[in-house]
């Protein structure tokens, strides 16, 4: 079992935690972590573009002119896509881009998310992240305090919600809570800190 210290916002040692092979130790699966990736950001397209097509636009009733004679083209109907105000041809409709991607798979990318951070040492354990207001400058200097670079994020459980609202204001720090705690936000971070009450709680998503 890796273990990882638990400091506190001065970054002294405190404590600390053996972490379970299987959430944080497991072999790292490239595919599969970019297989839930492309899920993850294809199921945020809104997909609800639509065009209409020559059937739904207003007009087409009464060909325009006799076929012949008149020394112009032929037409037949003022909504071809020819014409200005005509249907648009094979243009975007509303659809769904959700991938579908087994439950184990999602598993096995967040696992290898992890124990890449905890291999690569950018994985930050504190034992909490308590505010006794909302202050911005409070929670830059508790991030300072911890030596956390940026892009960091933050995976929290209870007790941390005046951090939580203070770090809104801070552009390259952002908060999860451990419900939320996904492959895409953990590859997008240089440093990730989680609160020690939080790593129970990761765990325990492994064991459902």
């Amino acid at each position: 079992m890796p273990k990882v210290d638990v400091i506190d916002s001065s970054k002294k040692v405190v404590n600390s935690l053996e972490l379970s092979d299987k959430v944080f130790a497991s072999t790292v699966n490239q595919p599969i972590v970019h297989q839930v990736v492309v899920a993850q950001l294809a199921k945020r397209r809104a997909g609800n573009a639509c065009t209409k097509g020559r059937s739904d636009v207003r007009g087409g009733g009464r060909k325009p002119w006799a076929q012949k004679g008149t020394g112009r083209a032929r037409a037949g109907s003022n909504s071809s896509p020819l014409w200005r105000g005509g249907g648009v041809t094979f243009g975007p409709k509303p659809r769904d881009y959700t991938k579908s991607v087994p439950k184990k798979m999602r598993s096995a990318a967040l696992s290898s998310a992890l124990s890449s951070l905890v291999a690569e040492g950018r994985f930050v354990v504190v034992d909490a992240l308590a505010m006794d207001e909302v202050k911005t400058k409070k929670a830059v200097e508790l991030m300072k305090g911890i030596d956390a670079r940026t892009p960091a994020l933050v995976v929290y459980s209870d007790g941390c919600d005046n951090f939580v609202r203070a770090a809104k204001n801070i552009a390259a720090l952002k908060t999860i809570p451990v419900a939320g705690l996904n492959v895409y936000d953990l590859l997008n971070a240089e440093v990730v800190v989680c609160t020690s009450d939080a790593i129970g709680k990761i765990e325990e998503r492994f064991t459902k």
